[in-house]
């Protein structure tokens, strides 16, 4: 077969080679971990959702739905997508399941999400997500929670250069209020507009101020600022927000410009952003979506919530040189490799890592036929500090033979014979001394 008839991955949709998969784990695992110090839940969802679910919460006029999304119809003409995010999904089980009623939920996710846009940096067309949404609190305090998640995540995978974004997109009448000043500045300089701003100048204003068009960020610098038209709750809250993370430690900027992608926010948005990754530098975001849960039919239930792609945290922390990711990389070798020859000796060695493996020692086995000295080399290259041999004596005799591989000192790498009811015992104490 030649290399045109291969069948490759589709583009924007990557492996993960089982070189990389222990810095995946470990990342997933660590936050994992936190969120459920924090005391949250997960919670799973399908891949496959209604469209209508994604056109009537995130909005049909943003780009996710409007370009980005994977839709077709199944057998029943039913209009299906691959979900391009995961906060919709969440609501929709809360609502399905009954979450919300007369409940508040701490909840987290992690799995592929699916958006048709060009590939780049940390940026694919099948991607992974982790998210937590928290539902039926309005106030601040969760907010600041959430966000004290999102920080302690950080600090314990090593992320560096990372910063915190803020700014408050108010009220419904906030939002129209400004929205109507926006558009009156901005169509001063329709003519100065780059396509796509003057598209969303009459579907969604305030996306303009996202815009990565140089000449549109420079007509920016004098618009209508958001935070001049908040409502007195809106304002109360976010300098609530403020001083809770001014007590807890965590440096922020507010920025009046952040929007976010997607049309369901309103109140407080937020964005993590590593200055040394370019033009996509946010790591994750989020903030308030108090309509989302009645407008897909649920009871009113206010929601705050963020999602995190894991692709560009992981590139991320693989660039900085993580020292954290490289003992994560460094650590992955067995504990012990076990060398048998012949049927016997097989057996008895698939008992022995039975058992070494029940007691959560990692065991590496030789499998299927090959000399010792074939078996020897297979076991230094696989970095595991011990061996365990088994031979035809060995197996006679119900002894094993172990050895120190990773020690120069001759005396160290001798070859002793112990029973083979004693294999726990001695492995345990020997890697202790290592």
């Amino acid at each position: 077969m030649s290399k045109q008839d291969q069948i490759k991955a589709i583009r924007g949709m990557n492996d993960v080679l089982p070189a990389d998969s222990a810095t995946w784990l470990y990342v997933e695992r660590t936050c994992a971990n936190i969120l459920s110090l924090y005391g949250y839940r997960q919670i799973r969802t399908p891949i496959l959702e209604s469209t209508q679910l994604f056109s009537r919460s995130i909005g049909e006029e943003t780009d996710v739905v409007a370009k980005e999304m994977y839709t077709f119809e199944d057998r029943n003409g039913d209009s299906l997508s691959l979900r391009p995010e995961g906060t919709a999904s969440c609501v929709r089980a809360g609502i399905e399941n009954g979450l919300f009623y007369n409940q508040q939920q701490r909840l987290w996710y992690i799995g592929e999400m699916f958006r048709h846009e060009r590939p780049q940096k940390g940026r694919y067309r099948q991607f992974n997500q982790i998210g937590a949404e928290c539902y039926g609190w309005s106030t601040p305090d969760i907010e600041a929670e959430l966000i004290s998640v999102i920080a302690q995540i950080f600090k314990e995978l090593g992320l560096e250069k990372t910063h915190l974004q803020i700014n408050s997109l108010g009220d419904v009448d906030t939002r129209k209020r400004y929205r109507a000043a926006l558009v009156e500045y901005l169509t001063q300089y329709k003519d100065q507009l780059d396509e796509d701003s003057v598209r969303r100048l009459s579907t969604n204003p305030l996306r303009i101020l996202d815009s990565k068009n140089k000449g549109v960020q420079s007509l920016l610098e004098l618009a209508p600022n958001i935070l001049d038209f908040l409502s007195d709750s809106s304002l109360a809250n976010f300098e609530l927000l403020k001083t809770y993370l001014d007590e807890l430690g965590i440096a922020y900027q507010v920025n009046p410009r952040l929007v976010r992608g997607l049309d369901y926010y309103n109140d407080t948005v937020f964005e993590w952003v590593n200055e040394d990754f370019g033009a996509q530098a946010t790591v994750c975001g989020g903030g308030r979506y108090d309509a989302m849960v009645e407008q897909l039919g649920g009871v009113s239930t206010p929601g705050f919530g963020f999602a995190m792609g894991l692709e560009r945290l992981i590139q991320i922390l693989s660039e900085q040189s993580s020292t954290t990711l490289d003992i994560v990389n460094n650590d992955q070798h067995a504990d012990v490799f076990i060398i048998s020859v012949g049927e016997k000796a097989r057996s008895q060695a698939l008992l022995i890592q039975q058992e070494l493996v029940s007691n959560n020692l990692q065991i590496q086995l030789y499998c299927g036929t090959g000399s010792m000295k074939n078996q020897f080399k297979r076991a230094d290259k696989s970095n595991a500090p011990l061996a365990l041999i088994i031979g035809e004596d060995e197996a006679e005799s119900k002894t094993v033979g172990i050895k120190l591989l990773l020690k120069q000192d001759k005396q160290d790498s001798m070859q002793k014979t112990i029973p083979q009811n004693d294999v726990l015992n001695t492995v345990t104490n020997l890697l202790e001394s290592l």
